[in-house]
């Protein structure tokens, strides 16, 4: 039976053909798609920096365009590690502040997080409220709102309220990106990993939407390997990963499980492995095998377009005597 070292080598890539392979796809995209460039939100993130480290090979810095889009609750290094791969790359940017957009909705009284002064203490009140939802519901706020809460009795509320606040802000980076991306006729990147897609750590109509996704075959740890290889900046490549929208929030504390033995479960299910097999070989405990199970399941609905009816003959009839 393969050991963990086994399962991590097999998931070792070979940066320089992954890379050559992603920058034919930006390039042949940026052709099929007759635009003139291409666009993307840079976070501060590995994941923005390597998309945009791979597009300004596919078709050069001049082509590429970042948008830094911060909002009350954006965390200052964000901002200076976009700075960073921004200056590393050469290329071009524009930072747009969401506030204005986001108050009018209402959104930051639903969590009233201004009201607890430094980041810190935001941060750390945050953390204990995640902690105490993660008891009373028996699972992780986040894997428990992959769906509706109908279910969720006494928590309903805030997760609702917690769901709302959140992804109401990955939307409106999206529309801001596809304002300008129509705007200036550019592609817009999308910059989602496996390991997000499978896991639902997406928002539906928010970070999940992207004129392409480069990325999106490469699993966390994988993105880290060809992040390294690319010479993306020491202080992205060592950052706690975070969706940076509510302080005290990054992905770990979120689904509950660090990415090396998530991407290994990942794996093991990609191989159509049991979950003792799983288990056993990769690891993991039952319960994060199961854990992670369940929000691919629970995900799926991110990974495919809305349902419709299926009509039939009711709206496709021939002509009568036909």
């Amino acid at each position: 039976m393969a050991s963990i070292q086994a399962v991590q080598d097999a998931m070792r890539i070979d940066p320089a053909a992954v890379a050559g392979r992603i920058e034919d796809f930006i390039r042949t995209a940026l052709d099929g798609f007759e635009r003139d460039g291409v666009i993307l939100g840079m976070s501060g993130g590995i994941d923005s920096a390597l998309v945009a480290s791979l597009a300004c090979r596919a078709i050069g810095p001049q082509r590429v365009h970042a948008l830094l889009l911060p909002e009350r609750d954006s965390s200052p290094d964000s901002k200076t590690d976009a700075l960073l791969e921004i200056e590393r790359l050469g290329i071009s940017y524009r930072e747009v502040d969401l506030v204005p957009m986001l108050k009018p909705l209402g959104i930051y009284r639903l969590i009233p997080l201004r009201l607890l002064g430094l980041r810190r203490f935001k941060a750390a009140v945050v953390q204990q409220q995640h902690r105490a939802q993660a008891r009373a519901l028996g699972e992780m706020p986040f894997r428990a709102g992959l769906l509706g809460t109908r279910k969720l009795g006494d928590e309903k509320q805030l997760i609702d309220a917690g769901n709302a606040y959140a992804r109401v802000k990955h939307r409106m980076r999206m529309l801001t990106l596809y304002y300008y991306a129509d705007l200036e006729n550019l592609l817009m990147l999308g910059t989602t990993n496996r390991s997000e897609a499978m896991t639902g750590f997406v928002v539906k109509w928010g970070d999940n939407v992207a004129d392409i996704e480069p990325i999106q075959p490469l699993y966390k740890t994988q993105v880290r390997q060809l992040s390294r290889y690319l010479g993306v900046s020491q202080p992205v490549l060592d950052k706690a990963p975070s969706p940076d929208l509510i302080p005290g929030i990054v992905d770990t504390v979120a689904m509950g499980i660090e990415y090396e033995t998530l991407d290994r479960i990942h794996w093991g299910m990609d191989q159509g492995w049991d979950a003792e097999r799983i288990a056993t070989t990769v690891g993991a405990s039952a319960e994060q095998v199961e854990n992670v199970r369940g929000m691919r399941a629970r995900s799926e609905h991110l990974r495919t377009l809305p349902p419709v009816p299926d009509l039939g003959p009711l709206v496709r009839r021939g002509p009568e005597g036909a």
